[in-house]
């Protein structure tokens, strides 16, 4: 809980609550108010809070080794890069901290792909509304020009294109210094937008055509959120890089670069590297993360739920659809927006004070990031709860 006499630095305009334990869906604060968790950490805690096969992994890696460092061989390393490749049909990974991390490290691997085409100079095709990290080249990348504001001067190297607009990365076609072309196939940050049908298609084999790297920044979309293991695979298409983070290692730091085809062996030797990632604690939550969405069908569930939240809340809200109050209610499984024709941050608190948690991005889109484990009767809650406070939101701010 903030305090005037706090040490920490400012940077988070936090809600006033704190969290004692979870268990399931549930949090519970200091307190002991309970919560309903439609949020999952920002798509982190997919297996939900105090997942028995989670706990009982970690308890079970700190109790032998916690971290090596990578000057050693780490043994759970090549078991979970085998079971990503084997969901992915992608060729290697490295193992990083974060998102940003892992984003980090594709800008400098197409970089060093571009240098060894004899590209100067590289550029890389971004998208308006991206959100890619914070560090100073991911935040580079993120169309986001709040984002951006006072950290210039930015990094160079990047051209930005609207999201969905293949003409746009298409006038592109004859620059010779373009090496890759980066996106998310549904824009967290950006409001819950998705790709067109077709689109990643068409920048697939745009970037077949010219020798760019295809990268997507999967670091929300990944580990099953989308009703698929990966974002790209309801399109049928595979990346050359792919990221990962947040729901990898259900709390535990994790991130990942897996790479394909022709930027798979772009890194030599000493090129990059880190110290925490892939460390064994690391691995033992991403080996039991993956192992638990597998044996219980959490993909199917998250396209099941995801689909059951957005037909009850189209139901539900159907007048404030129909009068243009509600824009949209659209997403891709369990990663839901609910778009208003207003600024709607209010809502978050709101959300809090009746018990639920809820975000609200790109000031007008509520986003839902629910675990993975929700259950029939938890979207039903969700619907119903959340409805009425949009509705009562909506009446009370005209």
């Amino acid at each position: 809980m903030s305090n005037s006499a706090s040490h920490l630095m400012p940077i988070f305009n936090r809600l006033p609550v704190a969290f004692a334990h979870g268990n399931g869906v549930r949090l519970t604060d200091v307190n002991g108010k309970v919560y309903l968790d439609a949020l999952s950490g920002i798509a982190v805690n997919g297996l939900g809070h105090n997942h028995p096969r989670l706990v009982q992994a970690l308890q079970a890696q700190v109790a032998q080794v916690i971290h090596v460092s990578n000057l050693y061989d780490v043994p759970q390393q090549h078991e979970l890069a085998n079971a990503l490749a084997q969901l992915s049909g992608m060729d290697e990974v490295f193992f990083s901290n974060s998102g940003a991390e892992s984003n980090e490290g594709a800008i400098k691997l197409a970089r060093l792909y571009g240098q060894q085409q004899g590209k100067k100079d590289a550029k890389i095709i971004v998208m308006s509304e991206a959100f890619h990290g914070r560090t100073l080249a991911t935040l580079t990348a993120t169309g986001n020009a709040k984002v951006q504001k006072g950290f210039e001067p930015l990094v160079s190297g990047f051209v930005r294109v609207p999201y969905n607009d293949v003409e746009a990365i298409k006038a592109y076609a004859d620059d010779e210094s373009v090496v890759a072309v980066m996106l998310e196939v549904v824009q967290g940050e950006g409001g819950i937008r998705c790709l067109n049908a077709g689109v990643l298609t068409e920048i697939r084999a745009l970037c077949d055509a010219h020798g760019w790297l295809l990268i997507l920044d999967e670091v929300q979309t990944g580990i099953a959120r989308t009703g698929k293991w990966f974002a790209h695979q309801h399109e049928n298409v595979k990346p050359d890089v792919m990221t990962l983070a947040k729901g990898l290692g259900s709390g535990v730091p994790v991130g990942a670069i897996l790479t394909s085809g022709r930027a798979t062996g772009v890194f030599p030797v000493g090129a990059h590297g880190t110290t925490f990632g892939g460390n064994p604690l690391a691995m033992a939550a991403g080996l039991a993360t993956v192992a638990a969405i597998e044996s219980d069908g959490l993909a199917a569930n998250a396209e099941r739920q995801g689909a059951a939240i957005k037909r009850g809340l189209n139901l539900a809200l159907k007048d404030e659809v129909l009068a243009g109050d509600v824009r949209d209610i659209r997403g891709l499984g369990l990663m839901i927006g609910i778009e208003l024709d207003r600024p709607c941050g209010e809502l978050v608190k709101l959300a809090l004070n009746e018990g639920m948690l809820i975000n609200v991005t790109h000031d007008t889109v509520v986003r839902l990031l629910p675990p993975l484990v929700f259950s029939d009767e938890d979207s039903a809650e969700l619907v119903d709860r959340l409805s009425k406070l949009i509705k009562n939101f909506l009446n009370e701010a005209p």
